[in-house]
């Protein structure tokens, strides 16, 4: 499994906003701290307020964030809305994602079913207060 823009720059999100709580955290102080072009982070934030991940506030103090505690939001929650479960059939070694006629034969393919589903089993036991609590350790 791998991560597209769209996810990593939700999960850099949605542990800042934790960082930030009670506070709200800013694009431009997120997109600074990453190196994330705005408008890009912009829209993965306007997706994960959609997604009751975040909700967001205009004007002077405002910002976005978290719509529940980081306790109860784990790294699949926020990876699931950008980047959904593969669908059967369709093959993780192929970048196009696209269906695969030897599936059902592929001898690599449990492999790779084994793989995606510790990934994902990973990020469901991971939640956002955990990575949060990691950062502050090193700061």
């Amino acid at each position: 499994m791998t991560l597209n823009k769209s996810a990593r720059y939700a999960l850099y999100a949605s542990l800042e906003m934790a960082l930030a709580d009670p506070g709200p955290a800013t694009v431009a102080g997120i997109a600074g701290r990453y190196g994330i072009p705005p408008t890009a982070l912009a829209k993965v934030l306007q997706q994960l307020v959609r997604s009751g991940i975040a909700v967001g506030s205009r004007g002077v103090g405002g910002g976005y964030r978290l719509a529940r505690p980081a306790t109860r939001i784990s790294v699949l929650d926020v990876v699931s809305t950008f980047d959904p479960p593969r669908p059967p059939g369709r093959c993780t070694a192929l970048d196009t994602g696209a269906r695969c006629d030897r599936h059902d034969a592929c001898s690599v393919r449990g492999l790779f079913d084994e793989v995606d589903e510790l990934v994902r089993n990973t990020f469901a036991s991971v939640t956002i207060e955990t990575l949060a609590t990691r950062r502050r350790r090193r700061i």
